[in-house]
């Protein structure tokens, strides 16, 4: 997540009606076979239990939520589903309150913490990340009702509660709108990410501003309702985070690595509709510097 809260499940709003997660259309896994080269570099008691145990919150769609079965699903879980496959392995995924993950990680609980988490220097300092994907704010606009994120003054945007869009972004912006003497924007926050988009959808408000996978999805869902209201801004990293100094870091970029050479991790990405956000190298600490 983008420094501050939980996006929650994305429930979009088409023609009027808002549609359940187990209406959402499912997304077909990418065939992948394992790699006996670098499942030798699995660490020893990994390798021997056959599980890499993985802590998760959801929901936070596309990324990790719970589907109509009520098994763990997204993204995040089909492109760790490959990379464990790569690696001759299972994934187990447990659900874990967002803050508690790292903590987890660092105490040997889970072996990798997943839940788009932002590689940032910060958490650096207690954890090491495998880095996956570039993630940035995202603004969204309903098709022929242009706004330019960079100029809202009077606008209003809908945007989930207690996230980085609410608590930091939208507020400069807002503030810089009145220090020039222009009207503020009118922040609408919701509760829940599906509101603001229903909010969007619907005309309630001008634009919406989220995290660009969710943006994403948003758009992919809604058949051309909504577009995108300019480009991806304040990008950083998200990673999946291993206990500082441990040889799992490596092996995982490197099964990742070999997605992504081979089409792979793009083909996951795209079935996903989060394709912007696709990197071309994955690295250990990430997190941009200076």
């Amino acid at each position: 997540m983008l420094i501050v809260g939980v996006l929650a499940a994305i429930v979009l709003a088409v023609a009027g009606c808002t549609h359940n997660t187990e209406d959402l259309p499912d997304v077909a896994k990418v065939p992948v076979t394992e790699v006996p080269e670098l499942a030798a570099t699995v660490p020893a008691e990994i390798r021997q239990s056959g599980v890499l145990k993985v802590g998760v919150n959801v929901p936070y769609q596309p990324n990790e939520y719970r589907d109509s079965d009520g098994n763990i699903a997204g993204f995040d879980v089909d492109l760790m589903d490959a990379v464990t496959t790569v690696l001759g392995l299972r994934a187990e995924y447990i659900e874990s309150a967002f803050e508690k993950i790292i903590p987890a990680v660092q105490a040997g609980t889970y072996h990798v913490g997943m839940s788009s988490i932002t590689d940032s220097a910060e958490r650096e300092k207690q954890v090491d990340f495998v880095t996956y994907f570039n993630a940035g704010v995202q603004w969204a606009q309903r098709a022929d009702h242009p706004v330019d994120p960079n100029n809202a003054c009077g606008k209003r945007v809908a945007v989930q509660a207690t996230t980085f869009e609410h608590l930091e972004e939208l507020p400069a912006k807002s503030q810089a709108c009145e220090d020039a003497g222009k009207d503020p924007i009118i922040i609408q926050s919701f509760d829940e990410q599906s509101a603001a988009t229903n909010a969007l959808v619907l005309g309630q408000v001008d634009a919406m501003s989220a995290d660009s996978p969710v943006t994403a999805y948003a758009i992919k869902l809604t058949d051309g309702k909504i577009e995108p209201a300019g480009p991806v801004v304040d990008a950083a990293p998200y990673g999946w985070a291993v206990a500082k100094g441990s040889p799992l870091g490596p092996v995982l970029q490197q099964a990742l690595q070999h997605l992504i050479d081979n089409g792979k991790y793009r083909q996951i990405t795209e079935n996903w509709g989060v394709q912007e956000g696709a990197i071309t190298r994955s690295v250990i600490n990430g997190a941009p510097k200076g």
